[in-house]
């Protein structure tokens, strides 16, 4: 699958500039007039160019593979981070009278257990997270140049959010199926007083009471809240960063340096991850109260709660989300800058497009 993948990949519309070129052998040709012995000249931007190659080829199964452990790294690590406030936005949504608001549910969270309580379900939420990350940047890229070619170089322009909303949401399909498991112990240990402490109490507790059913009962809801969330989550990262640098960051991509990328790779996460908070905190809500109760249905919950229920614990989702996302896009982008792989700059209009618009002269 990688290789034929791979073989898409080396004339896909995202595919890197440099690395475009050098396939097509026209690298120096284009850019460069002959030297006095007749040579393409070697300018000193391109030669310092060369010093920094590539670690892999652009949709080779070595890029997917260190794509998805970048993703690995950011969901696991980010998700885990903030558990003490996942914990208490949960409990916000299953008990609002009991935990009134944010600073509320801190402060009777830390009274009930202490300190040590606020790192309740940080397992299944590192091992569940680290796999849905795997999945969902793996898969994005994946995907992204699948259906890009399908598309063709002029279209996948013309409509790049919608492929970018297609690829997401292919991909979090299968990422949500990885996460549903840890995500219903999760929220069983950090919602469930007295039920377990940790993920080997928990676990064999849920099986030996409901069987497989207990770890997927979520996955529907699981989609409802997690597809559109990521959908914004990549699109919106996308575009934004696409208007950064065309509206706000004062020299080309290409001149800025990797610090400055990933400056402008935060603020564009964290611009998403508000939207992405909005748009998934309904279901997300429904998730909570569902992985908490036996025998309920995600429609008999979303009657249950009504309009306002569904909203309970949106800032701290949104401080927690945004927070979360400008960090798993930075954490993203800086894998592949340390493993030097092909980082493909904000996507140009193709030439033979400008031509049947008449944007060339």
């Amino acid at each position: 699958m990688f290789s034929s993948v791979a073989h898409l990949a080396r004339a896909n519309p995202f595919n890197t500039p440099h690395l475009q070129l050098v396939h097509d052998g026209l690298g120096n040709l284009r850019s460069n007039p002959p030297g006095p012995t007749g040579q393409p000249r070697r300018p000193r931007n391109l030669a310092a160019a060369a010093v920094e190659e590539y670690s892999c080829e652009f949709g080779s199964a070595k890029y997917y593979a260190l794509c998805g452990f970048g993703g690995v790294l950011s969901c696991g690590l980010t998700h885990t981070a903030v558990v003490p406030l996942d914990l208490v936005k949960c409990r916000m949504q299953v008990d609002p009278q009991k935990y009134k608001g944010i600073f509320n549910g801190f402060s009777v969270t830390l009274k009930e257990d202490g300190v040590r309580g606020l790192a309740k379900g940080w397992a299944p939420t590192f091992i569940g997270y680290s796999m849905q990350g795997l999945c969902k940047f793996g898969f994005y890229e994946v995907f992204k140049v699948l259906y890009s070619n399908m598309l063709g170089e002029e279209n996948t322009y013309l409509w790049r959010t919608s492929l970018y909303l297609a690829a997401s949401a292919s991909a979090e399909f299968f990422a949500d199926i990885a996460l549903a498991p840890m995500e219903a112990a999760k929220v069983r240990i950090q919602t469930q007083p007295g039920y377990a402490n940790t993920l080997r109490d928990a676990a064999p507790k849920m099986y030996k009471e409901e069987g497989l059913k207990a770890f997927y009962k979520g996955v529907a809801p699981l989609w409802m809240r997690q597809i559109p969330y990521t959908m914004m989550k990549f699109a919106c990262f996308e575009r934004t960063v696409e208007a950064l640098y065309k509206f706000v960051v004062p020299k080309p991509r290409s001149e800025c340096s990797k610090p400055e990328q990933l400056v402008v790779t935060f603020v564009a996460g964290y611009i998403a991850g508000v939207f992405c908070a909005i748009v998934s905190h309904p279901a997300d809500s429904v998730v909570s109260v569902l992985n908490k109760e036996k025998g309920s249905s995600a429609s008999q919950v979303l009657k249950r709660l009504g309009f306002k229920g569904v909203w309970k614990g949106l800032f701290a989702r949104i401080i927690m989300i945004g927070t979360l996302t400008a960090l798993q896009w930075f954490i993203y982008d800086s894998v592949k800058v340390y493993f030097r792989l092909p980082r493909p700059p904000p996507p140009e209009m193709p030439e033979s497009l400008k031509k049947k618009l008449g944007l060339t002269q």
